[in-house]
C-alpha cells in the first residue's frame, strides 16, 4: 500500500503549516495580528496546496483502471480547485485583517480552508484505497490458496 503511505507523508509535511493556520484561526482571538500575518498565511496555504496537489497525483497513480481514474480525476480536480479558492480567500482575508485589525473574517476563512484540506486528504486516501483494494483481495486469495 505504497500509495497510502505516500499520501500520509504528504499530509505529515503539511502539519507545521496547518499549525500556523490553526494559530491564526483559534489562538489569537482578541490579540492583534502580527505584521507578517498575511505573509505567513500565504506561505502556509501555498505549501499545503503544493502537498495536496502532489498527493492527488499519487492517488491517481494508484488508480490503474481508466474508467474510475477518469471519475477520480474529475473529483480530485474539483476538490483541488475548491481548496485553491479557499486559500485565495484566506490570504485576501489576512491582508484585509492586517489593514483593518478585524480578524473575524480571517478566522472564518481559515476554518473553511482547514476543513476543506481535511476533506481533500479523506478523498485522496479513499481514491488510493479503492485502487489498491482489488490488489489486496487478489493477494489474500493467493495466500489462502497457498495455505490450503
Amino acid at each position: 500500500m505504497i500509495g497510502a503511505e505516500e499520501l500520509r507523508d504528504h499530509q505529515a509535511r503539511c502539519m507545521p503549516h496547518m499549525a500556523v493556520l490553526h494559530m491564526f484561526a483559534t489562538g489569537m482571538v482578541g490579540a492583534p495580528l502580527p505584521p507578517d500575518a498575511a505573509e505567513q498565511v500565504a506561505q502556509a496555504t501555498s505549501a499545503i496546496l503544493a502537498e495536496a496537489k502532489a498527493a492527488g497525483r499519487a492517488a491517481l497513480a494508484a488508480a490503474h483502471d481508466d474508467r474510475p481514474r477518469s471519475a477520480n480525476l474529475s473529483l480530485l480536480t474539483a476538490r483541488q480547485a475548491r481548496l485553491e479558492h479557499a486559500a485565495d480567500d484566506a490570504v485576501a482575508s489576512a491582508r484585509e485583517a492586517a489593514r483593518s485589525g478585524n480578524a473575524a473574517a480571517l478566522r472564518q476563512r481559515l476554518h473553511r480552508f482547514i476543513v476543506l484540506t481535511s476533506a481533500m486528504w479523506t478523498v485522496q486516501l479513499s481514491v488510493c484505497e479503492q485502487a489498491t483494494a482489488p490488489e489486496q483481495e487478489l493477494d489474500a486469495r493467493a495466500a489462502s490458496r497457498a495455505s490450503s
